[in-house]
Formats: C-alpha cells, structure tokens, sequence
C-alpha cells in the first residue's frame, strides 16, 4: 500500500511540473474592454478589443489577454463531438454547443478580479479549451450557461479536451439553467480526454450538475477550492482519470468525492459536509487514499466502500454525525462496506455518533487498527478545528506526521498536507 501511494504521488508530481504557462519571445499581451462604443479595436493598450473572442481568434500561440473590467457576452456555436466524454460507448456522438473557443493554442486569459471580469457563456461548453496546451484562467467569473438537450453533452463552466490549463481564482456560478427530461444539468469544471489541469483556489457555487468531474484519462491537481450548492456530486473521478485532492470545501450537493470505474485518487484535509447523499465513496476497481478528512453532518452514510474489487485507505478520517435524512442512496452510518473487501485499509478513525450506527454489513472497528469512536471536540466556530485536549491530537496513523514531525492528528489540521491557510 505505501509503495502504491508513493509510486501514486511521484506520477502526478512529474506530470505537474509540466503544468507551466508557456513563455516564449513571441508572446504578445493583447487587451479587452466592453467599452461597447461600436468600434472593433486594434487589441492594445489604448484601443483594446471589444469583443473577447475576437482577440481569442486574433491571439497567437503564448500569448496572454488582459481582460479589462466588464461583462463579455460569447457568441454561442454549435458544436458535435464524435467522442463522449461520460458514455458507456466512448465513440458517439453528442451535439452540444460551444461559448468562448480557445482552440489548438496556450492562451492566458486574465481578468482585473471574478467581481468586476465577467464571462456569460449562454451555452454548454462555456469555456471549452481544446487541444492547449499551457493555457491559464484567471480571476475571472463563468456564469450565464446554458443546458444543452443532448444529456450526453458534458455541460460545464469550463471543459478541456486534450488540454493542459491551469484554472485558479476562478468563479464558477450560477450555471442553473436546465431543460425539461434531460436530468444532467451544467456543471464546474470538466476534463476531458488525456487533460492534465491544475484547479486551485476556485470558487465553484450553485451551478446544476458535477462541482468537479473527470473523465476518460484526465488528470488533475484539485486543492483549495470552494465546492457548494449544486446537483449531482462535488467531486467526481471516474473512468480512468487520475486525481489529487487537497483541502477543499464540498457542501450542500447531492453527494461529496467518489472515485468510479478504474480511476485512482489521493484525497486529504477536503471537509465534506451537509451533502444529501453520501459523503466519500470508492466503487468499481478504483483506487482511493483518503486521510485527514472531516466527514462530517451528510445525510446517508459518510464514507462508503461500494465494491469488492475497490482498493486503497480510509485512515485519519473524522466521520461524525452522518445520517439525518431518509436513505437515499446508502444506510444512514458512518462507514458502509457495501460488498466484503480485503483490500482497502481502514484504519485510526475517529467514527462517531452517526444516526444509524457507524459501521454497517462490517465488524465494528471501534478499538483495532487505531479506530476510535469519541467526540472530536471541536473549537466552536472554528472550522473543526479541535480543542488542545481533544482525543484526537496526536492520536493518528504514526506513518503520516504533521508538519512539525508529531505523529498525526486525526482530522483537517493533521497530516502532511495541512496548510495554515485552511
């Protein structure tokens, strides 16, 4: 297990160093303004363009577009796909529609802050990258999308394909619009084929499906980021895509982080909190590490194991008061293993007070393999911060020490992958 997630964590390392906004002699800065007064512009700093994609289309490989305060209507596309990005049959094709079209180059895009700099898509894909490779979105809002009547279509703020974008200080909201009979609403961020996408520090609010998904061989560094009030699951990884999730924020959607098909994920410090279903689950034959979690207050069961052929660690977890609504889509405990399964460690838990019980079709763990069942004892208002007496510090899995050397504390605030800035 440890040479897996070593071997696991030094993959996604080589790949992220790749992630770098490409610099090259050639690249030019070129500016936006909707001063709206009938003139196209030339794109510089005294007679920017008007229309953003315009200077998308105009921009060459490298360069960077300063996207002055405003708000920028796209000029929706259709757009038909030979491949699907979520269907049993990767080879059919899905008829979509396409808003700001960054194609076949490494583009910056860069607004003043995702207050003032704002991106209505009115459709699907609403900021699709395709084939680029090095491309950055920054401090910038995406809202006003639109649901494609395809329910194949991979509706999303922002897609990738065959793309490596970096997307930080991003806000992803309000993309809520939905079509009668189509289930699938829009959803955050979606990488695509074989994207590689760093998504940091983002905030991904009320939109109508996935907060993050990925699928068919994407990869993606996920940490910092604010997931909350939306429909389908904050965080999906499923097929082959590969993921690291760090220290993000899942609230109020139907369900929290899930790995699916043959998919593998390192999952530390997320709080999942207030979803209606489950919180963090592992099914099909992926592979799951999550440690230092707070599963805290979902309305089924809080972490599940869904299948037998599933592998990886549950470990340093707080899972707590799960359960307060109606099963829905698993029993109302803390820890379900659905199918018995010898190959996923569950292991220096703090699994307690969960309405149904904590353990469910699995031996109660409480008092081997360093589990335990007692309050946290958190620090009111303090983000489940725990109190310096709390039963929890020191009390972790003593192969994950926290930043000081100490053997790990159980929860958000312990193991390797804390930051103060939590």
């Amino acid at each position: 297990m440890k040479n897996q997630i070593k071997i696991f964590i030094y993959f996604l390392l080589m790949i992220f160093t790749l992630f770098v906004v490409q610099n090259s002699p050639r690249a030019k800065t070129i500016f936006v303004d909707d001063l709206n007064d009938g003139k196209a512009g030339s794109g510089s700093a005294d007679d920017p363009f008007r229309d953003l994609q315009n200077a998308i289309e105009v921009a060459k490989d490298c360069d960077t577009i300063i996207i002055h305060p405003g708000v920028y209507l796209s000029h929706p596309q259709d757009y038909v796909e030979k491949l699907c990005g979520n269907c049993e049959n990767h080879q059919t094709e899905v008829k979509a529609t396409r808003g700001f079209y960054i194609h076949n180059k490494s583009l910056s895009l860069i607004g003043k802050d995702p207050k003032s700099t704002v991106l209505i898509t009115q459709a699907g894909y609403g900021v699709l990258f395709e084939s680029s490779f090095g491309s950055l979105i920054k401090n910038l809002k995406v809202t006003g999308g639109k649901r494609d009547p395809d329910g194949n279509a991979t509706d999303a703020g922002i897609v990738a394909k065959y793309s490596s974008v970096t997307i930080t200080d991003v806000e992803i909201v309000e993309n809520t619009h939905q079509i009668d009979g189509v289930v699938v609403g829009i959803g955050g961020v979606f990488g695509r084929e074989n994207s590689e996408l760093i998504i940091i520090g983002n905030l991904i609010i009320d939109n109508g499906w996935d907060g993050i998904a990925l699928y068919r061989g994407a990869t993606a560094y996920i940490a910092d980021n604010v997931i909350s009030k939306g429909r389908g699951a904050g965080i999906g990884i499923t097929w082959d895509a590969v993921a690291t999730v760090y220290r993000n924020r899942i609230s109020e959607y139907w369900k929290g982080i899930g790995t699916f098909g043959d998919s593998k994920a390192v999952v530390r410090n997320n709080l999942v909190s207030g979803n209606l279903g489950w919180g963090i689950i592992a099914t099909g034959t992926s592979f799951l590490d999550a440690s230092n979690n707070v599963i805290y207050n979902n309305g089924n069961c809080g972490f599940a194991v869904w299948s037998k052929n599933s592998k990886g660690r549950s470990t340093n977890n707080i899972i707590s008061k799960n359960g307060w609504r109606k099963e829905w889509v698993c029993p109302c405990v803390g820890l379900w293993m659905a199918e018995q399964n010898k190959n996923f460690e569950i292991s220096y838990n703090d699994v307690w007070n969960n309405q149904e019980g904590n353990y469910k079709d699995m031996p109660d763990l409480t008092g081997k393999y360093g589990n335990i069942s007692k309050d946290p004892e958190f620090e009111k208002d303090k983000n489940f911060e725990l109190k310096k007496d709390s039963p929890l510090i020191d009390s972790g899995n003593p192969l994950l020490t926290d930043p000081d050397g100490t053997v790990s504390d159980i929860g958000l605030y312990g193991g390797p992958n804390f930051r103060k800035t939590n």
